[in-house]
């Protein structure tokens, strides 16, 4: 079936909500496509029902995509290649001209990389709980009924789910001092400082690397710092960025070709998550910077560097 009609009463009421359908969706899956098949979803299956029968269409409409989400979270879940733990967000590059996100249009979502990296702590049915209650203030009993389980009960989750985000260590808006660890890291992993590295790296990093072959996980900041080494290339341009909000560095092949997008999760001024993508598919498919600017040291356009891990 095809997306709604504007003239039908019933897709008008449906327009009204997808906006909202769309932000629980995304909150919940940390990909605007599976948003939106989510919401289409929503749709076919509204259209097969009497619309006159629902009492409360917008509550309906909720449960319906709560649930479709809770499907595809779970579905990730049992992937064998990789959790949807270790799924990277859809990565939002834009140029870092060290003015804060709150500044720059473009990252005018209010969840971005950040919050999708403290929700990626949580099970799909926590993750659900948290989103649904904390963010969209559903009430307890109608998100028990997506999950099947008691009012009491999911309460009790909810509660459990706040203490578990409270507790995740999470990053603070990108200032000078997110930038100069990041900038340090890079120093230190060109010069082959380990030392260096460790005094920047969180004794429990975390390193996602989104390769043509899938996601590798790289646990520990002994491992990371060991794999972490930025060698001098002269065909090599990088430029440092803001990726969904947080510190990065995009670096070019000197045709102009994205090589690699690396993000960096900074807290009480250490590293605590790196995302790098080097998948070529996705790189071509990122609206990336021009490569014409900055190094990843933040002077002039210059040889760069490649990261090797």
């Amino acid at each position: 079936m095809s997306d709604p009609s504007p003239t039908d009463p019933v897709a008008e009421a449906f327009e009204a909500q997808r906006d909202r359908l769309r932000a629980v969706a995304h909150r919940m899956l940390g990909s605007h496509a599976d948003a939106e098949d989510v919401v289409q979803e929503a749709w076919l299956r509204l259209s097969g029902q009497d619309a006159a029968a629902i009492h409360n269409l917008a509550g309906w409409l909720t449960t319906v995509v709560g649930r479709i989400s809770l499907d595809v979270l779970r579905s990730r879940q049992s992937r064998p290649q990789a959790s949807y733990d270790d799924r990277l967000p859809e990565l939002v590059v834009t140029v870092d001209d060290g003015a804060t996100p709150e500044d720059d249009a473009a990252l005018a979502d209010s969840v971005g990389l950040a919050l999708l990296v403290v929700l990626d702590s949580l099970r799909p049915s926590e993750r659900l709980a948290f989103v649904l209650h904390d963010l969209f203030a559903v009430p307890f009993d109608e998100i028990g009924q997506i999950l099947g389980k008691s009012t009491a009960a999911t309460k009790m989750l909810a509660s459990r789910d706040r203490r578990k985000v409270r507790t995740t260590k999470q990053p603070t808006a990108v200032g000078r001092e997110q930038r100069e660890v990041v900038q340090a890291f890079l120093a230190a992993a060109r010069h082959g400082d380990f030392e260096g590295l460790l005094r920047v790296l969180d004794p429990e990093v975390k390193l996602t690397v989104d390769t043509p072959d899938g996601v590798f996980v790289t646990l520990g900041a002994t491992e990371v710092a060991a794999g972490a080494r930025l060698s001098a290339n002269a065909g090599v341009r990088g430029r440092a960025v803001l990726v969904g909000g947080l510190p990065g560095i995009v670096a070019w092949r000197e045709d102009g070709t994205p090589l690699s997008v690396a993000a960096f999760t900074v807290t009480d001024a250490r590293i605590t998550r790196i995302a790098i993508v080097i998948d070529p598919a996705k790189l071509a498919a990122m609206d990336l910077p021009s490569h014409l600017g900055t190094d990843g040291t933040g002077g002039p356009r210059s040889q760069g560097a490649r990261q090797e891990l």
